[in-house]
């Protein structure tokens, strides 16, 4: 008789989660009709523990106002898994450019720029993928619900797997998952 543990199913029922979120975030509709979202799983003690120290490496630079960094990156250490979702920040569609301003620029201005990349996340960047980022995760945390997987987006996360070079983006979210009789990442804080 073969048999699964119980902690066997969740792990591997975490990643089945997490792969069929990504594939969420990736058949999100998208502004003007055009993908520049990308993902990255996580999992295994060695790949959470690096995230989690990189994490707590930014929350050294100013524990005042980075203690969230610190926070999430024992959140981390108590998942199975973690979904990273980043998007580029180019404007889309730049032949027939939108010339929105909510960036504070117009398209061609924001080609022609200068990236300035402040570690945590690179600009200027189109608003619009912005806006592919929200839709991403909001789809991919929406899929983890479906499968009753607790998870929680967090910034910090993000922000650590820019500065691992984790991932070719302008901004990132990262997503923890875990499967436990409470919630880890809500303990009323």
């Amino acid at each position: 008789m073969a048999r699964i543990s119980s902690d066997e199913a969740e792990r591997e029922g975490i990643l089945d989660a997490a792969r069929l979120m990504a594939v969420s975030s990736r058949t999100s509709p998208k502004t003007r009709g055009m993908d520049s979202t990308k993902t990255l799983i996580l999992h295994g003690t060695e790949e959470l523990e690096a995230l989690a120290q990189a994490m707590e490496k930014r929350y050294e630079d100013d524990p005042k106002r980075l203690a969230f960094f610190k926070r999430n990156a024992d959140d981390v250490r108590k998942s199975a898994a973690v979904l990273i979702i980043g998007v580029t920040g180019e404007p889309k569609k730049v032949e027939i450019p939108l010339d929105c301003g909510a960036c504070g620029h117009n398209c061609l201005t924001i080609l022609k720029a200068k990236k300035i990349d402040a570690g945590d996340a690179s600009g200027p960047m189109c608003h619009f993928q912005s806006m592919d980022l929200g839709i991403a995760l909001a789809s991919a945390v929406k899929t983890a619900s479906d499968f009753n997987v607790d998870n929680r987006m967090m910034y910090s996360i993000g922000a650590a797997a820019r500065r691992m070079k984790l991932m070719d983006a302008d901004l990132a979210i990262g997503i923890p998952l875990s499967a436990s009789g409470k919630n880890v990442y809500f303990t009323g804080r």
